[in-house]
């Protein structure tokens, strides 16, 4: 059964580096070229026109990864990896219809404000709503209705206070991630990060999972997570295709994901953090997506009750920019931070578990 995780990891990353291209010959035969703000930094121009919605790639081969190694290993699919598919492509068609409109249509701010809030609204409610359902033979759901951190704790909040605690996941990682792709390569490898962690998160919860008794090691520590190797086998086909797309989309660029890839990444951490009952650790997993998003905040909050700024540009890898940071230089020691908090993470993770030894 561990080889699905392979499996979908593999072709992955096949997919993304043979497909990418191709889509990058077809976006650019059409013209859809990555639209360049002049209130960002200079260096930047001479991005303009660069293909865009990139994040097509990653989104259709994680697909075809995680069914490909179903049918390869004779396993049906389970709720749980489904529902996060199903997150990540909901939110990547909100995402794509943006990039389309500001493309195409010339509308630089793409998707009015309500009509992008709107769509992510209606995905993510249905996730929410859906993840409560679908009990299986221990009654045990995709998501739980408490709060947690490497595994459930404290009191009930109840399916209404869930599905709100949920759109607020989906929708702070989404514009994280969003926030976060704004240099060559930055999103897409802090990503391949945080989807390996969440690739061995799932494997451990497997071997620690209280429905598999042959397995546990201490059944006072075991795991009550729904679908914890399917989780896996996601986590490993989106590791696998970012793996892949980034071989395209770093410095130089020949691709950018846009708010496509962004918001359908961003969905896919929300939605495994959701399922594998870790919501809170992934504040820490994707630590450099939170910091990213707190200078924006911190700088818009500071203009508006001071008039000064905090940093010369927010998000904070254009501050480093303009500080005479090179772009690869500000995007290698971002992925450092990133590889931080990760190692971090998982050992909470870890110390969560061995704490009930």
């Amino acid at each position: 059964m561990m080889n699905q995780i392979l499996f979908a990891g593999v072709i992955g990353l096949f997919l993304t580096l043979v497909g990418t291209p191709l889509l990058i010959k077809l976006l650019a035969r059409k013209g859809y070229g990555q639209y360049i703000r002049d209130d960002g930094p200079r260096t930047h121009g001479s991005k303009r026109g660069t293909p865009t919605m990139g994040g097509i790639a990653f989104i259709l081969a994680t697909i075809i990864a995680y069914f490909l190694a179903k049918v390869i290993s004779g396993q049906p699919p389970a709720y749980s990896g489904l529902l996060v598919l199903g997150l990540m492509a909901g939110m990547g068609l909100v995402g794509f219809l943006d990039d389309y409109i500001k493309i195409v249509k010339r509308r630089s701010l793409g998707l009015r404000a309500k009509a992008k809030m709107a769509g992510q609204l209606i995905v993510g409610i249905a996730f929410a709503v859906l993840a409560l359902q679908f009990p299986d033979v221990r009654g045990q759901t995709p998501a739980s209705t408490k709060i947690s951190f490497v595994e459930d704790f404290g009191w009930t909040i109840g399916p209404v206070l869930f599905v709100i605690w949920a759109l607020f996941m989906i929708l702070a990682m989404s514009n994280g991630v969003n926030l976060t792709d704004g240099l060559d390569g930055l999103a897409t490898g802090a990503s391949v990060l945080v989807f390996g962690a969440y690739t061995f998160i799932g494997v451990w919860q497997f071997q620690e999972s209280c429905a598999n008794t042959e397995t546990l090691t201490n059944p006072a520590a075991c795991f009550e997570v729904r679908d914890p190797l399917d989780l896996a086998i996601v986590a490993s086909a989106l590791m696998g295709a970012c793996l892949g797309f980034l071989w395209w989309n770093t410095s130089p660029a020949k691709i950018f994901m846009g708010d496509t890839g962004s918001l359908a990444l961003g969905g896919a951490l929300a939605g495994l953090a959701i399922c594998s009952r870790t919501e809170l650790l992934l504040a820490l997993l994707g630590g450099l997506f939170v910091l990213i998003t707190m200078s924006v905040v911190i700088q818009v909050g500071s203009f508006r009750l001071t008039g000064k700024r905090v940093f010369r540009m927010a998000p904070l890898q254009h501050h480093f920019e303009l500080k005479g940071w090179s772009e690869v230089l500000v995007v290698v020691r971002f992925w450092i931070i990133q590889g931080i908090c990760v190692i971090v993470g998982l050992g909470l993770f870890y110390a969560g578990w061995a704490a009930e030894k």
